[in-house]
């Protein structure tokens, strides 16, 4: 599964990159309410930090509710850098067995804010085809309805014929439409 979670996290890189790139206002509202597309991009920063801390068994503090700003003049190659960090740090032998589900959570909490972005700013917000499925299977059902509150808002309810990215944003309480 390592190997598996190395690529979806890298090709969900890649997406969340070009969405980022295809920022021009990150004073722009998201579909998380409270945030600017500036905030979602500190808390991505913030939370793959984190991640990369905790990998490499650091004493690393969760994300805040309230990001600090991590943003540079360059908010797609702070992106890249950090996620270059990510993957070499998960690399490691026995890291991803070490640190259970962290990589994934990095991978899904990327890919949900990639999202985020890409509606924040108008472009097309289709992730690419398998990673909504393998996202929604990593976190469905892991989370107590406390520990939701601190992560996601509650979920959105879909019918049995949504998609997986459908299922994926309602599950961490986005509207998918």
């Amino acid at each position: 599964m390592g190997t598996d979670l190395i690529a979806l996290y890298r090709t969900t890189s890649e997406w969340t990159g070009q969405k980022l790139e295809g920022v021009s206002d990150l004073a722009a509202a998201t579909p998380c309410e409270e945030w600017t597309a500036r905030d979602v991009v500190n808390h991505i920063l913030q939370t793959q930090r984190y991640f990369v801390g905790a990998a490499k068994g650091e004493d690393a503090s969760p994300p805040t509710a309230t990001p600090p700003d991590l943003v540079s003049d360059d908010p797609a190659a702070d992106l890249r850098s950090i996620q270059a960090e990510v993957v070499e740090a998960f690399s490691q032998d026995g890291v991803i067995e070490r640190t259970g589900p962290l990589f994934g959570i990095a991978f899904v909490d990327q890919l949900v804010h990639g999202w985020d972005l890409a509606r924040a700013s108008g472009q097309d917000a289709a992730m690419p085809d398998g990673l909504a499925q393998a996202a929604y299977d990593l976190i469905h059902g892991k989370f107590s309805d406390d520990q939701r509150g601190d992560r996601f808002k509650p979920p959105v309810p879909v019918g049995d014929d949504a998609t997986p990215q459908q299922r994926l944003l309602a599950y961490t309480g986005r509207n998918p439409d």
